[in-house]
């Protein structure tokens, strides 16, 4: 049987002196430095994490300030420290620490703000801890007719012609596989398309379909000796813009008002209208069938998972589209994206748009997802803070698995691919 090579993815001039010199080295800002006990950020649930706040008067002036700590979390977490006046010599360090213990599992971005007393400067640190990651929880928000929605809007998807078509492009004469443009008819019969890149040996082969993050536009990879690869767009994103606009990049409030409207109602039957089209190829192995996308795409993967039992593996990385109560907690701020569509239109309320998005929120399908399932985070990512992430994750019954990277943010690098690749070669192996 063939094994999965799958490769996802994703100045200063003169000027005449008029005031006296000021030395900068009296109003050196302070450096501060912030560190943890726990080397990953992870400690398991009844034990502490250890704060240590490094603070450097780099002046040649005493240091007046004031030293607080502070949590963004939805953990149920002790309050922090309270405010600590602090006095450095100049040229002086001192450090300052404390616990904080994890009874329940959660995770909390942690900051040390360090105010200078009447000069108006601040520095900031932050790092995000957490414990029990398999534990952690989102509520489910399902309406009562979520399962007929959801059965009405497939069977809406069955009703549109796909229309498929498949058309050879170049390809360098080099490269291991042929390169194909497809298009196809999916809900509300918009056109989208994607490169589908086929090996030039006999098939069947594993398939991998790739979805877009936010405004990604999907391109062919040209590095595919073995499997055959879907670079998908969804509407409005790279070759499938025909009927729906990718500009102005508003589409997670495109159509809100209505949940029959509503932007990702179409996206998600885009790629499960991807996963007819791979299904109607007699080239395409129907039992190794995976979806793989990051960001928007990771929320996609398991949206797609849910909805289209003909997934056979998904990989879900740093993935959107879930646990929204949990996710307005961490990162709306006033003056947004969101509260200014709630303030464009009389009668808009964020409960009815709360109820809108928990027809599209992934912690609310994940409980279809049967198929081996694997997910990374990145620890620190403040666009989709891991809590949302593992909120939609372990509500997926199959067999599953995740990788957390410490340092990283909304992006996980090269040893998170060879990971997942590791892991998807050991299900191919098993098969």
């Amino acid at each position: 049987m063939n094994t999965p090579t799958l490769i996802g993815l994703l100045c200063l001039p003169f000027a005449v002196q008029t005031a006296p010199a000021i030395d900068a080295q009296a109003t050196l800002r302070p450096k501060l430095q912030l560190t943890t006990s726990e080397e990953d950020g992870m400690v398991e649930v009844g034990k502490s994490v250890f704060f240590e706040a490094e603070v450097e008067n780099r002046s040649k002036e005493k240091l007046v300030a004031t030293l607080e700590w502070s949590f963004k979390t939805v953990a149920d977490l002790p309050a922090p420290p309270e405010k600590t006046s602090i006095e450095i010599e100049p040229h002086g360090v001192q450090t300052f620490g404390f616990e904080l213990p994890f009874k329940k599992p959660g995770f909390a971005m942690v900051s040390c703000e360090v105010m200078v007393d009447g000069s108006g400067q601040e520095i900031v640190k932050s790092i995000r801890v957490g414990a029990g990651a398999a534990k952690v929880e989102s509520e489910l928000t399902r309406e009562r007719d979520f399962k007929k929605f959801w059965k009405r809007t497939l069977s809406d998807l069955k009703k549109v012609d796909p229309e498929f078509e498949c058309e050879p492009r170049d390809n360098p004469a080099e490269a291991p596989c042929d390169l194909y443009e497809v298009s196809m008819r999916s809900l509300g019969g918009v056109l989208v398309r994607g490169w589908l890149e086929v090996p030039k040996g006999p098939g069947p082969f594993p398939t991998l379909l790739r979805v877009p993050g936010y405004t990604q536009n999907m391109q062919p990879i040209g590095i595919s000796a073995d499997s055959i690869i879907f670079s998908f767009n969804i509407r409005a994103h790279g070759n499938s813009t025909d009927d729906v606009p990718g500009s102005p990049v508003d589409y997670w409030l495109r159509g809100l008002d209505d949940k029959q409207e509503y932007f990702y109602r179409g996206a998600y039957m885009d790629c499960v209208r991807a996963v007819d089209y791979l299904c109607s190829r007699d080239d395409v192995d129907q039992n190794q069938i995976g979806i793989w996308g990051g960001s928007q795409g990771g929320g996609m993967s398991f949206a797609t998972a849910a909805l289209d039992q003909r997934i056979d593996y998904c990989v879900a990385d740093i993935p959107w589209l879930g646990s929204w109560e949990t996710y307005f907690a961490l990162t709306r701020e006033e003056g947004d994206e969101m509260e200014e569509w709630l303030a464009a239109k009389e009668g808009r309320n964020f409960e009815d748009m709360l109820k809108t998005l928990s027809y599209f929120d992934t912690v609310n399908l994940a409980d279809r997802i049967k198929c081996p399932t694997y997910m990374g985070v990145g620890l620190q990512d403040s666009i989709c803070p891991p809590a949302i992430s593992f909120g939609v994750f372990n509500r997926v019954p199959g067999p599953k698995k995740f990788r957390i990277s410490p340092k990283a943010g909304h992006g996980l690098g090269d040893d998170h691919l060879t990971w997942v690749l590791g892991e998807l070669r050991k299900l191919g192996g098993r098969r």
